[in-house]
């Protein structure tokens, strides 16, 4: 499956697109907004949060806060703290060690362990456990009206779904170096993260597995997502869709290790459009992705759904029984079929291709048009994270898929 099209005005201008929404130059993401030390020297007052502490709990911290304050929660278990911000500028960090929000099953308004609203807020480092909702939908975090988002560096598992947000068109939500695992219910309506249609989503350096039910390990419906340096792998579990973008929007998928685990129902891994296109510009751009097919079927490794959409898809591994299924007209093609001796150990998650591999440096980013706006310039770093390709310049030869360090 090795296919190539001709450059054209409507390739280059999809690319430059790119970088108006989530790309610079060089695939490089650009942050979602500025965190830590940049934040600090913004920051009005600090609230301390913990068991020793004269503010105990986060419910109280919630109520307590005011814009531009960081809220600074000391190591432990925290159990049914469930809270609603409504701030702006807000930092709410764990203050070392570990922060887990035990939900045992509670959840504010009925929603989930942190619900936010009007509100503009970086959260880092916390776990999310265990929130439940009448509607069975129950999240880590939910991101209703009018709110701006960036979650770091924190775990959700045992969720009914991860993160969940509104369709508030105006929020945007940004994860980076995060953790989705076991969240869902068995009616298969809930997923490990379920983005709305917002304007914005980026997800970087995160890993999202063994979703409860026929779930999703990540669906967006935003307007403009960018899913990077990722490891979406069903694993175990029976997810449906590894990655989804039913309303189609703008989409760009680079460096990311996805994979479908024998006991999925779908035959589909990522799709893209299937729920009908909702946006006024609708284009698909998945690069430098590493696809496994080890389910059960003769798989469709990326569905693009007919309608009003441009595709592009370069310099992708393909890996097992499949097909590519894209029905919109002149899509851009450029991919390579992997078999299992040219990864280190498939079975074992390890893709990283053999330094004996015929795949090594064959990425045909000469010639396409990229311009060197989606090489990559980190890959994924197992649990959640992801690392800068050092010693690669704007020159290197690169390999197709996610991982360009090579095995022993």
């Amino acid at each position: 499956m090795k296919r190539s099209g001709a450059a054209s005005s409507r390739r280059r201008s999809l690319l430059l697109g790119v970088t108006a929404f989530g790309l610079a130059a060089g695939g490089k993401l650009l942050p979602a907004r500025a965190t830590s030390a940049t934040d600090d020297r913004r920051v009005k007052r600090t609230l301390y949060v913990g068991p020793a502490r004269e503010i105990k709990t986060l419910r109280q911290a919630a109520k307590l806060a005011r814009d531009h304050d960081l809220v600074l929660v000391d190591p432990g278990e925290y159990r049914r703290d469930v809270a609603v911000w409504e701030q702006s500028g807000l930092l709410i960090r764990g203050n070392g060690g570990k922060v887990a929000l035990m939900a045992d099953g509670a959840s504010a308004e009925d929603k989930g362990i942190f619900v936010f609203r009007r509100a503009d807020a970086i959260v880092e480092d916390f776990e999310f456990r265990g929130s439940r909702s009448s509607d069975r939908n129950g999240a880590g975090i939910r991101l209703d009206v009018g709110s701006r988002l960036s979650v770091s560096r924190c775990a959700f598992e045992d969720n009914e779904t991860g993160i969940l947000t509104s369709n508030d068109g105006t929020s945007e939500l940004h994860v980076t170096d995060s953790s989705f695992v076991r969240n869902g219910t068995d009616g298969g309506f809930s997923h490990n993260v379920y983005v709305g249609a917002i304007r914005k989503f980026t997800f970087s350096g995160c890993y999202s597995a063994r979703v409860k039910g026929e779930g999703h390990l990540l669906k967006s419906r935003a307007r403009e997502s960018v899913v990077a340096y990722s490891r979406l792998t069903g694993e175990t579990s029976s997810a449906s869709y590894e990655l989804e973008f039913p309303n189609g929007g703008r989409a760009v998928v680079l460096g990311c290790l996805i994979q479908q685990g024998p006991k999925s129902e779908n035959s589909v891994i990522v799709s893209y459009g299937a729920e009908g296109y909702r946006w006024e510009q609708n284009e698909f751009l998945m690069s430098f992705s590493t696809v496994v097919n080890d389910g059960r079927w003769w798989g469709t490794f990326v569905r693009v759904s007919a309608g009003p959409a441009k595709a592009e898809l370069l310099d992708n591994l393909m890996a097992g029984p499949g097909r590519m299924d894209l029905r919109v007209s002149d899509p851009t093609v450029r991919n390579s079929d992997a078999k299992a001796e040219d990864f280190a150990d498939i079975a074992g998650f390890d893709w990283r291709l053999r330094r004996t591999s015929r795949l090594v440096g064959a990425a045909g980013i000469a010639g396409t048009g990229l311009q060197g706006r989606a090489r990559p310039e980190r890959e994924y770093v197992h649990p959640a994270g992801s690392a800068v390709l050092a010693g690669y310049s704007a020159m290197s030869p690169l390999s197709p898929g996610a991982l360009q360090r090579l095995a022993p």
